[in-house]
């Protein structure tokens, strides 16, 4: 079995939840994917490094990562996915606001000023997350050449709105969704 095969059956057997729930953009949907439950899976993480790799392979990137809490283990996955295929990528955090205290940073870890980043998202329906990550990273001198999301569920028009390349794993209907 592919990694990107094994990924979507460890994402139906473990992330897809049947129900009415409310979705952080205030739309209603009758199932959640809580990719949670796969990025921080032992067994699933690194399928979404491998996965997500491959993925944005055509892009030059040499940071990744996101608005915490959704991308932070998907860009820890790609970083250790990464290192064991002999690459350095480093990781970074977007805050939702900047620190108030200690360095007072909206991104944490290594710098991100000129360099080329990937901004990544497990899943997005509206884009608001990324889209607030990508404008905290430009604002910090990063050069953001794309977005990646494991799974798409509507954010598909506000990237592109934004000229972004907008790369996706899966889209609802690779789940059955």
């Amino acid at each position: 079995m592919t990694d990107r095969a094994a990924l979507r059956q460890q994402i139906l057997d473990k992330a897809v939840v049947h129900g009415k729930v409310v979705l952080s953009s205030g739309k209603e949907a009758d199932y959640y994917v809580d990719l949670r439950r796969v990025t921080l899976d032992a067994e699933a993480a690194p399928l979404v490094g491998r996965v997500m790799l491959e993925l944005t392979s055509g892009l030059e990137f040499d940071a990744v990562g996101g608005l915490t809490l959704g991308a932070d283990p998907v860009a820890t996955a790609m970083l250790h996915a990464a290192a064991a295929q002999g690459r350095r990528l480093d990781a970074f955090v977007v805050r939702k606001a900047e620190k108030q205290h200690g360095l007072q940073r909206r991104i944490e870890g290594p710098d991100v000023a000129g360099r080329r980043v990937l901004a990544v998202e497990d899943t997005s329906t509206t884009g608001g997350s990324v889209l607030t990550a990508v404008q905290a990273l430009r604002e910090a001198g990063a050069d953001v050449v794309g977005v990646a999301v494991i799974v798409e569920r509507g954010a598909r028009p506000a990237v592109d709105a934004a000229g972004l390349p907008y790369l996706t794993a899966y889209e609802l209907h690779d789940l059955g969704l």
